[in-house]
């Protein structure tokens, strides 16, 4: 009977073993399929990325609801072992998904409208207060989309808050949430006091420390050194496009992309190629020749972004038409140093603008030299003559000097600085003819009320260049 009992133990045993080998066998089958099944979903969506951050959209690419996850480095050689990579809203099915994916949905009764402070392609932007369940109440900003929208009008709507809902980092603006059970269709994101970079810089023109600036450049490369980690190329990269808190905090923003995919748009920054619609005062040549957006021509934009925020919010390329600035890249002409920029930094525009894509340096090489010059302010003193020109030279675009032959008075002299409000404090305090004009001096300009200090270099640097053309002649008034 003990024979017998230990032999029955010995078979239940096996059993059991068996019966566990077996569950385990059959758990990694089914594992090892899953992420057969999940590879072959992915596979396809890493493929839209290559090194340089390049995007080719193919809506095609799922059939279902999509899961965040995790890659090792992609992007740019830069990127850290887990960085999420950005996944497009239009690859959905189902682009509701998106929105329920990367977005919160806010109740409609924590938001309050206050005041209307722009209006975007799809409707009005509002300044607000949100208060979440249990939080304290904050400013937002509040898009809404505009009544007797199309189906189509909704989805590319949504599809920047799917964009935005991706991101997490500090200069880049951050999504609260959105409502779409109601109306209105709300998108709603932190609210930023200074509003858009070019307008800022503008209304405060010649205010700010050299080094204040490069802090500012910093905190926006820093946001595209995110961005293009997570393979999402920008392709509207613009002072416009960046806005400002109370704290000079600048964050990269604008993340829409139907301006790309609509054709009646009026806006004229926005020009016709190749069946979509481009920045061209911003755009690198790749990207208005073959529409091909990378991170490398993000670079190139964010050249232009350095060239707007040195110039105070000045118009890239100034008065010349579209067509002009495409022939002008193409025979290698590029921007002047903006008035008082250091060459360091020129010479990052100069870099960021090379023809050869892969000459450009990168975003984390950007932000490393932008570093280096926070810690070593001297290197920012430098003027423009007295460094030679680096590897990347190019023949520079010149704005050129009003034509005094055509200028016959004052007003008409205001006008082609465009400086106009400053006509009556000129009249008024005496300055009355440019012979007049030639002889003033930064004490005349305080005394008249041009208090801004980037309105009297620029008036001033005009005088200094008047002089030789204005006939060698005492003035018969005194002021």
């Amino acid at each position: 009977k003990s024979e017998l009992g230990q032999q029955l133990s010995l078979i239940a045993g096996s059993l059991v073993g068996g019966v566990c080998i077996v569950s385990l066998v059959a758990i990694a089958i089914i594992c090892t399929r899953r992420r057969q099944l999940k590879e072959s979903v992915y596979g396809d969506k890493l493929q839209q990325y290559n090194a340089g951050g390049e995007v080719t959209l193919r809506p095609d690419m799922f059939s279902g609801p999509t899961p965040t996850v995790t890659f090792p480095t992609l992007s740019e050689g830069h990127s850290s072992p887990g960085v999420k990579i950005y996944i497009d809203p239009f690859t959905y099915e189902d682009p509701n998904e998106a929105v329920r994916e990367f977005a919160k949905e806010i109740d409609p009764s924590c938001v309050k409208i206050e005041e209307v402070i722009g209006s975007g392609e799809f409707g009005e932007v509002y300044k607000g207060r949100l208060k979440p369940v249990g939080k304290k109440e904050i400013p937002v900003a509040i898009k809404t989309l505009k009544v007797g929208y199309s189906e189509r009008q909704r989805r590319d709507f949504l599809s920047e808050a799917s964009i935005m809902g991706q991101f997490d980092q500090p200069n880049i603006i951050r999504l609260e949430g959105v409502v779409t059970k109601s109306r209105p269709t709300m998108i709603i994101t932190e609210f930023m006091e200074n509003g858009a970079l070019d307008l800022f810089l503008r209304q405060n023109d010649g205010q700010f420390p050299v080094i204040q600036l490069v802090g500012m450049l910093r905190g926006i490369a820093s946001g595209m050194r995110y961005l293009a980690e997570m393979s999402y190329v920008h392709r509207d990269l613009a002072a416009r496009n960046i806005l400002v808190n109370s704290n000079l905090v600048c964050k990269v923003s604008d993340f829409g992309l139907s301006r790309y995919l609509e054709e009646d748009t009026s806006d004229p920054t926005y020009t016709s190629s190749l069946g979509g619609k481009i920045p061209v005062r911003w755009t690198a040549p790749e990207a208005i020749a073959y529409r091909k957006f990378t991170s490398a021509s993000d670079v190139w934009s964010y050249g232009i972004v350095t060239w707007e925020v040195m110039s105070y919010g000045e118009r890239p390329y100034w008065d010349m038409s579209n067509q002009d600035v495409i022939n002008a890249i193409e025979q290698d002409f590029r921007l002047p140093a903006p008035m008082d920029c250091p060459v360091v930094l020129h010479q990052l525009m100069l870099d960021c603008w090379q023809k050869d894509r892969n000459a450009r340096p990168k975003f984390p090489d950007i932000v490393s030299m932008l570093d280096k010059m926070i810690r070593n302010p001297a290197s920012l003193k430098a003027g423009i003559n007295n460094i030679a020109p680096g590897p990347s030279h190019h023949p520079l675009l010149d704005r050129g000097a009003p034509d005094l032959s055509r200028l016959s008075s004052v007003e008409d002299w205001l006008a082609a600085l465009k400086m106009t409000q400053y006509r009556d404090s000129f009249l008024g305090s005496g300055f009355t003819s440019l012979p007049l004009v030639t002889q003033i001096t930064a004490e005349d300009l305080q005394r008249i009320g041009v208090s801004l200090a980037g309105h009297q270099k620029k008036i001033l640097t005009s005088v200094q260049s008047m002089r030789p053309n204005i006939d060698d002649q005492s003035p018969t008034e005194s002021v």
